[in-house]
Order: C-alpha cells, then structure tokens, then sequence
C-alpha cells in the first residue's frame, strides 16, 4: 500500500515543475531576443544638418560611410599604402619640398608667415611642407597625420587637433577635401590658432578630387561661412598637386 501512494505522487511533481519551468523558459527566452534586437549592428552616421554641422550650399558631403571608423579606415587605405609611401619618401620628396618652398616664400613676403611662427601642417603625411617651412627659416614647425612620421609629423585626427587652444602663429592644410566633418575641420584650426593667426587652405573649387575625398566644394563661399571667427585675407588660383586655389583667413583679434 505504502509503494502504490508514493507512485503517483511522482508524475504529478513532474507535472507542476514542468508547468512551472516552461513559461521561465518562454520568458528568458523573450528577454534574451529583446536584447539582441536593441543592440545595432551597423551605427549610421547622422545626416549632414545634425552632428556634421548645418547644411551649406556648394559643399557636397559624399556618403557611403557608414562608421566614423569606415571613413577612417578609409583614409588609413591610402596613408599606409606601402607603394604610395614609398613614392612619397622618394620621387615626390625633393619634388613637393621645392614648390611648397615658393609657396611658403610667397606667405613670407606678404608678411602672413615668420621665421618665429609656431606652424602646424595638417594632414601632413610623410611631412614635406614641414621639412620646406624648416628650409626657409619656420624652425618652430610640425606637422600632424593620422599615420606619425617621426620627427616631422606626429599622429592627430584634425577632426580633434591634439593641441591646446591657441597654439599656432600658422596653420597649412591641403586636405580640406577629405574632412568628413568640415565644421569640425575649420573648429579645430580656429580653436587651435592664436588671435591674429593664419590659416591657408589649397582646396579644389567645382571639380572632384581622388576617391578618398570625403567632400566637394564647388565655391569658397562654403569656406566663408565655416571660419566665423576669422577674416578672408585673399583667394588667389595655384597650381599645387591637382589643387587649384588658395584660400587665406586671419583669426579675429
């Protein structure tokens, strides 16, 4: 009798257990596909008119990047490039210092460069333009990159210069056009430049750069628009590696 009581006690425990288990299972199992969907795979960047600044005529973000890593990583592509590295230490070295030398002259007679001026190149790769402003007396210069080129050039994104406010007399850049975030681009070299600094960009105006643009322009008066602390000092055509125009602005006293 005692055997026959105690056996269908059994099935009726596993019964409610298993009552008891399935909906915790059910309910973990919600919990756990909730989670998995809130977590984004691919992070888009925001639209030009939110976190890339106000939108402005006659300067074009190109898309297509979908991570502010994407577009770095990007960018990277063509800095490590070993055959391009190569050519730049080699066939492009002696080449680039000679016309950044006239160039850099130029600003010097015109009294918006100084032997005493503490210059910053921007995007500066192997460090050409540094080594041409050291050339013509500019001994306090050097120059910024995503990839560092000791001495010359050390690793920065000018998107977030690496230097305190106010620390340049000068400010070269000759890659406006690769700038994801041109707002940020122009911010950093306002933030960075002293009152009465200089900032000179070779851009190309109305026609498109290489693949690793990130931005056309196709007048200056984007750039007008961008530096709201400083003054158009001049605009004048060039000839500089497939850029065609200078652009000069003085930070306000």
């Amino acid at each position: 009798m005692k055997s026959n009581s105690i056996k269908p006690f059994i099935p009726k425990c596993f019964f409610f257990s298993l009552l008891f288990t399935i909906p915790l299972l059910l309910l973990l199992s919600r919990n756990n596909s909730v989670t998995l969907i809130a977590v984004p795979v691919n992070k888009t960047t925001p639209p030009l008119s939110s976190s890339r600044g106000e939108k402005i005529d006659d300067l074009k973000i190109r898309p297509g990047y979908n991570t502010y890593e994407s577009y770095i990583q990007k960018q990277l592509n063509k800095t490590l490039n070993p055959e391009l590295r190569k050519l730049w230490k080699t066939r492009d070295w002696d080449r680039k210092i000679k016309v950044f030398t006239k160039f850099f002259n130029d600003l010097k007679q015109r009294n918006l460069l100084f032997n005493a001026s503490k210059a910053l190149s921007i995007g500066a790769r192997m460090g050409q333009e540094v080594e041409a402003m050291k050339r013509i007396g500019v001994s306090d210069s050097i120059g910024m990159d995503l990839v560092p080129s000791p001495p010359l050039v050390v690793a920065g994104d000018f998107h977030k210069q690496p230097f305190m406010n106010e620390t340049f007399d000068f400010e070269f850049s000759n890659v406006f056009d690769h700038a994801l975030y041109p707002q940020k681009f122009v911010g950093e070299i306002e933030r960075t430049l002293k009152p009465g600094g200089v900032c000179v960009l070779h851009v190309t105006v109305s026609r498109k750069t290489d693949k690793y643009s990130a931005n056309d322009l196709y007048s200056i008066e984007p750039l007008k628009k961008l530096f709201k602390q400083s003054e158009l000092v001049h605009v004048r055509t060039i000839d500089g590696f497939g850029l065609d125009t200078e652009v000069v602005f003085r930070k306000k006293q």
